[in-house]
């Protein structure tokens, strides 16, 4: 596990920033994550961790800043950097009428792989994620598991430098998050892969990521390896979800000039915005 930034980040957020309106979702944030390593956005509903993520997959335009990924502008080169990650969102991104096959045949084309190397890299990606055996199985008849390895295999189909899982485990029993788990720490050792994540279990976070960093109201709270964030409470038993409790709370606190009618508003658009 790497628990500092060496050489050149392979995302870089400079002051990236989105409005709605008079509503700041996501507040001048800058945030480096290297190479390799799983690096994790957390923080309470409305945060801005989900819009933070769909600026940096090019899906929502930033209000103002920037960001790079594999040295590509988010504004200045958008097909560039789509070429560059993978994408898996929170909701179902794969076709329940398709086979697993077909799905991932769906992608491979989709991602422009050369047709005499369709056959291999669909069986690679079954292998790896476990669901050779279900290959030809409708994805309707899939566990929420299975479907969750099937969605990140698609998004790895082309071997991208950098894979986005928003809330990867989500609605999954113990069981099949584990085993996502498992896939998501193999994909960093075997690939090299890089992985930004969005989780609201902090178990998750604690598990699987080198540095984590809280948002809240779009704004950066700290950032730094879970250890190091724990360390920072003064409290030897302290938790992940303690430094969540603090750093969020702490905001709250800080928000002193809250009325009914913008917290309102805040929780309107928080519901929008994720």
């Amino acid at each position: 596990m790497q628990n500092a930034i060496v050489g050149k980040p392979i995302l870089e957020t400079h002051d990236l920033t989105r409005k709605y309106g008079e509503f700041v979702a996501v507040d001048h944030l800058n945030i480096a994550v290297a190479a390799g390593e799983i690096f994790a956005l957390l923080g309470p509903n409305g945060a801005g961790k989900t819009t933070a993520i769909k600026m940096l997959t090019t899906l929502l335009p930033a209000t103002s800043g920037d960001a790079t990924i594999a040295g590509f502008s988010i504004t200045h080169d958008p097909s560039n950097v789509r070429a560059s990650i993978g994408y898996v969102p929170q909701l179902i991104s794969v076709d329940g009428t398709l086979t697993g096959y077909e799905n991932l045949l769906l992608f491979a084309k989709l991602y422009g792989l050369p047709r005499v190397e369709r056959k291999t890299r669909i069986a690679e990606s079954l292998e790896f994620m476990g669901l050779t055996e279900a290959a030809h199985k409708s994805v309707h008849d899939y566990s929420g598991g299975m479907i969750r390895r099937l969605e990140i295999a698609q998004s790895m189909m082309h071997r991208p430098a950098l894979l986005f899982l928003d809330e990867p485990t989500v609605g999954l029993d113990p069981i099949a998050r584990n085993l996502v788990w498992e896939h998501i720490v193999e994909l960093q050792k075997t690939f090299g892969t890089t992985i930004l994540l969005t989780t609201h279990l902090m178990e998750e976070a604690d598990e699987l990521c080198d540095r984590v960093a809280f948002l809240s109201r779009g704004k950066l709270s700290v950032v730094g390896t879970p250890q190091e964030l724990k360390n920072s409470l003064g409290d030897p038993n302290a938790t992940l979800e303690d430094v969540f409790i603090h750093y969020a709370t702490e905001s709250l606190d800080a928000d002193t000039r809250s009325t009914y009618r913008t917290i309102k508003q805040t929780r309107n658009m928080a519901a929008r915005i994720g």
